[in-house]
């Protein structure tokens, strides 16, 4: 019987050490509505963010959302020259946790009045209904809306720039509704948070393409 209880006991022993169970290792890297602040957080901005970098997990890459908030804020204060010329600031940087070539950065600065599409990009782009005015190639997409802050500050344009990864054909045109999808979210996010006052004219969801000039 003793020798019976020690084998028992052994063998309980060596079937803990195996983990039988299966690992329990968290996956690593954040989540889309962990990512940048949670920008990324509803259902059509997740499956943007997923599409563009291949993956449900992401790694931040040099995010920035405080100072880039607090340089609107500034840009917003300040008195405004023809010689002014804000820089942008990385307000969400992010990569593939799966495969680090694969990354997405979004950019926002305050700008001048537009418009910000010329005739001759305009042929290479697809243009959006959201904001001020936005539009897209495969790889870059830009969004502008309106933000007014509470006095002494003055009214200003957010551009909020998005760049996804190389190598997207310029035809995939999902691609480019994918982009413009995230810059929208972010600059909702920026918006909300800067307390923009009236109506910035941000779309919620995927914003829809808009109509082609005649």
């Amino acid at each position: 019987m003793a020798r019976l209880g020690a084998a028992a006991a052994a063998a309980a022993l060596l079937a803990g050490c195996s983990g039988g169970g299966g690992s329990t290792e968290e996956p690593k890297g954040l989540t889309a509505a962990e990512a940048c602040g949670g920008f990324a957080k509803d259902a059509a901005t997740t499956a943007a963010l997923k599409g563009v970098l291949g993956g449900d997990r992401f790694e931040d890459n040099l995010s920035k959302p405080e100072k880039a908030l607090d340089r609107l804020r500034e840009d917003a204060a300040a008195p405004w020259t023809d010689s002014y010329r804000p820089l942008p600031v990385t307000y969400c940087g992010l990569q593939s946790a799966e495969e680090a070539s694969r990354t997405l950065k979004i950019e926002v600065k305050a700008v001048g009045k537009g418009p910000y599409l010329g005739p001759e990009l305009a042929k290479s782009v697809t243009s959006y209904s959201t904001g001020v005015e936005a539009f897209s190639s495969s790889t870059l997409g830009k969004l502008y809306f309106s933000c007014r802050l509470e006095a002494p500050a003055h009214p200003i344009v957010v551009e909020t720039a998005v760049w996804g990864p190389a190598g997207v054909e310029e035809t995939d045109l999902e691609q480019r509704t994918r982009l413009i999808t995230l810059a929208n979210a972010a600059a909702r996010d920026v918006s909300a948070k800067l307390g923009c006052q009236g109506e910035d004219g941000l779309a919620t969801g995927v914003p829809a393409r808009a109509a082609a000039a005649s």
